[in-house]
């Protein structure tokens, strides 16, 4: 026990540690600051004018939004431009374990991610006039989908390249197919079965189900299968990205 409690938190330390780098590097990078905040707002816009939804209603589709792509915005920049100066080869071989330079990647992102969300959600509060019911429920779903949008960010920066727009464009023949299967844009329930059968393989479907219920009660799953749906998730990513590495660092 006393090895195994010194392992992770050795890992955590180091996680941290490419955490807040990557935050004090990348955060004001305008390639991130694009595809994170300007992207999703025109997406956003395309969506909301012309359509007879009182306001507050759009504010969950909006957050969703936003926090999928500023989660999924730091790690295809930063991980391909590290392996252009050869910074991420280095990490590789330090005496650092794969699932701590995952994490670090990650979290980095759901930092970015998480600190837009609670400016969104303030700005919409005024702009929309919405109303927060339940809280928890909204600082879990900001928590885990930052996190689990991160996670499938660092999963894509695996892909073996030093151009960010290879991995960005690749990350977004994933990223706006999910608008459209995962209820943000077309209610879950105009949608054939066939399509709701894609939007449960989807984790924006639970994440989004997750926020309309913190403000305004309506839920189709239920927070808690929203939660272990984002949870399992973000093992998955973990995972994935964990076995992706581990074959870089070989």
């Amino acid at each position: 026990m006393p090895g195994w409690f010194e392992r992770v938190s050795c890992d955590i330390g180091a996680a941290w540690a490419m955490a807040r780098k990557d935050m004090k590097i990348y955060y004001l990078k305008p390639s991130i600051l694009v595809s994170s905040l300007l992207f999703p707002f025109v997406m956003f816009l395309a969506f909301a004018i012309g359509r007879n939804a009182p306001p507050g209603t759009l504010l969950p589709g909006l957050l969703a939004i936003t926090l999928l792509f500023s989660a999924s915005s730091i790690e295809p920049v930063s991980i391909p431009i590290e392996r252009r100066t050869k910074t991420f080869d280095r990490l590789l071989s330090a005496p650092v374990s794969v699932q701590a330079i995952v994490l670090g990647s990650s979290l980095s992102g759901a930092i970015f991610a998480s600190a837009i969300g609670v400016a969104t959600t303030g700005v919409g509060l005024v702009a929309f006039h919405a109303e927060i019911i339940h809280i928890v429920a909204l600082l879990v779903g900001l928590a885990f989908t930052s996190l689990c949008f991160s996670m499938m960010g660092t999963l894509f920066a695996a892909y073996r390249t030093e151009n960010v727009g290879e991995v960005m464009s690749l990350l977004n023949l994933v990223r706006l197919p999910l608008l459209f299967i995962s209820g943000v844009f077309i209610p879950f329930a105009s949608m054939p079965a066939w399509g709701q059968s894609i939007a449960l393989l989807s984790p924006l479907t639970y994440a989004h189900d997750l926020i309309q219920f913190a403000f305004d009660g309506t839920t189709r799953f239920g927070p808690g299968v929203d939660t272990v749906a984002l949870v399992l998730a973000i093992i998955i990513f973990q995972v994935a990205g964990v076995f992706l590495y581990r074959r870089s660092r070989e």
